[in-house]
C-alpha cells in the first residue's frame, strides 16, 4: 500500500498512471509555524497531506486577516490548484500549523496528470468543487451571521474536554475575520453573563450550556 491509497479518488489510478505519480512525487516534511506559500509567489508543487494541518488565510489591503480554511490529511490545497490551472500566483498565504508530511507534485507532472489521466483530473476538479461550497458558506457566515452566534460556535469548536480555549483575542479575530477589538468586546459580554473565564492566552467555559444554546441559534 502507497500514500496514493491515503487519498479518494487516486487509489483508482491505472497502473501506468500511478506509476508516474510516484517516480515524478516526493514526500517533504514541512516544520510547524513554516510560511509555505504567500501572495505573490508561483506555486511549484501541488501537496497532497500525509500528515499534519495547514492554515490558509488572506490579508486585506486594512491589515486584517482572516482563516479562509484548512488542509487537513487526505486533502489537497484547493488555492493551490487553481494557481496551477490558471498559471497564476498566491493571493493568500499557508501557513503550518503543524508539523506537515505531503507528497509535492511539480508543476509540469501536475500539468501531464491533468492533461492524461481522466482520473485525475475528476480527483483534482472533485476536491476543487467541494472547497469553493465551503468557502462560500465561510462568505455566507461573514455576511450574513451574528458575530455572538459565530464566537460562541467557535469557542464550542475550539475547546477541550476540560472546557478551556488556548487562543488570543487576535487568533480568534483571524478565525473570524473581524476585528480584535470587536472580539474582545464580545467576550467581555460573554463573561458579564457569567458564560466564561478570561486570562492571558486562556478562555474557560464556565456555562457550556448556554454558550451551546447561542451557537445553535
Amino acid at each position: 500500500m502507497s500514500w496514493i491509497d491515503q487519498f479518494q479518488g487516486l487509489s483508482r489510478l491505472p497502473d501506468a498512471i500511478r506509476n508516474y505519480l510516484l517516480e515524478e512525487s516526493k514526500i517533504v516534511t514541512v516544520p510547524a509555524n513554516t510560511v509555505i506559500f504567500g501572495p505573490g509567489k508561483s506555486p511549484e508543487n501541488l501537496l497532497l497531506l500525509l500528515e499534519g494541518t495547514v492554515r490558509v488565510q488572506q490579508t486585506s489591503d486594512a491589515g486584517r486577516e482572516i482563516v479562509l480554511y484548512r488542509v487537513h490529511a487526505g486533502e489537497s490545497c484547493v488555492l493551490t490548484t487553481a494557481c496551477l490551472l490558471a498559471y497564476e500566483d498566491y493571493s493568500a498565504e499557508g501557513i503550518a500549523e503543524t508539523q506537515t508530511r505531503a507528497v509535492a507534485i511539480p508543476r509540469a507532472a501536475f500539468d501531464k496528470l491533468v492533461s492524461d489521466s481522466i482520473e485525475f483530473r475528476q480527483f483534482v476538479f472533485t476536491a476543487y468543487s467541494k472547497r469553493i461550497t465551503d468557502l462560500f458558506v465561510v462568505i455566507e457566515e461573514i455576511a450574513f451571521r451574528r458575530l455572538d452566534i459565530r464566537l460562541a460556535q467557535k469557542l464550542i469548536e475550539l475547546c477541550g474536554a476540560e472546557d478551556t480555549v488556548l487562543s488570543t483575542h487576535q487568533k480568534l479575530a483571524v478565525e473570524l475575520g473581524t476585528a480584535r477589538e470587536v472580539v474582545s468586546r464580545q467576550l467581555q459580554e460573554f463573561q458579564r453573563r457569567g458564560w466564561i473565564e478570561q486570562t492571558r492566552g486562556t478562555i474557560r467555559l464556565i456555562d457550556r450550556d448556554e454558550i451551546g444554546k447561542l451557537a445553535k441559534s
